[in-house]
């Protein structure tokens, strides 16, 4: 691991108590015929919900999975009471993350450090094997492994990944220190989409952006501060635009 990445995990897992996929699956039900010939499959499709975050940089769709109902439900509420509207992306690192959701940041000033408000309650980790982070991918913020052992997240702050495309020499390197094993679609996703692998299955993943990853680009590549707060506030809002 070179010396960004380290100094990244550092930063991330250390100096702030809040450091901070595939789509759903079709379900297969069998059901009986009324009439009671054989039975057929029915292919239903759950319903996903989208929800849209606006900024001065543009627009990002994202679904929420319904593998995650805990932070998705959480996520649906804060969306629909306007909590989000007017926070701010309070710290962006780019091949990293972009993150924001702290009610503190609608009245920030400038250069203040942020990423400690939030709801008073914590989520239960809802950790999936098919949900990584892969570019784009939607999931919460929470505090250290010391202070919060359960890896439970942050009622409000999340981040969204931004990441790199790693070689499979860079992936190997990773699993030789952090003594870990990616699975195949670690390995597929992280050699051509791109993401961040060192957080799986520490972090909660509960959606993904769909739609606007290059505001993703936009947004990481902001200039910042010290505390890779960006220089200009980078305001979001959050509604729910439809259930499919």
């Amino acid at each position: 691991m070179n010396a960004k990445v380290l100094s990244i995990l550092v930063l991330f897992s250390g100096l702030f108590t809040m450091s901070c996929a595939n789509k759903s699956t079709q379900a297969e039900n069998k059901q009986p015929e009324n009439t009671g010939k054989e039975i057929q499959k029915q292919e239903v499709k759950e319903k996903q919900t989208m929800v849209l975050i606006s900024t001065n940089y543009g627009n990002m769709k994202a679904v929420l999975y319904n593998e995650t109902p805990q932070h998705r439900d959480n996520f649906i509420k804060l969306a629909k009471e306007g909590y989000f509207n007017g926070t701010l992306f309070h710290r962006v690192i780019n091949e990293f993350m972009i993150q924001g959701g702290d009610p503190d940041s609608k009245t920030a000033k400038k250069g203040q450090q942020l990423g400690q408000g939030g709801p008073s309650y914590t989520i239960p980790a809802e950790f999936n094997q098919a949900l990584i982070h892969k570019k784009g991918a939607l999931a919460a913020a929470r505090m250290g492994d010391q202070m919060n052992p359960q890896k439970a997240s942050s009622g409000s702050q999340f981040y969204i990944t931004h990441g790199k495309v790693y070689s499979e020499a860079e992936l190997s390197n990773f699993e030789s220190r952090m003594g870990k094993q990616f699975n195949p679609l670690q390995k597929k996703t992280y050699t051509t989409v791109g993401g961040v692998p060192f957080l799986d299955y520490e972090y909660t993943v509960f959606g993904e952006v769909v739609e606007g990853l290059d505001v993703i680009d936009k947004i990481a590549n902001a200039q910042k501060d010290r505390s890779d707060r960006p220089l200009e506030d980078i305001k979001m809002t959050v509604s729910i635009i439809e259930e499919k």
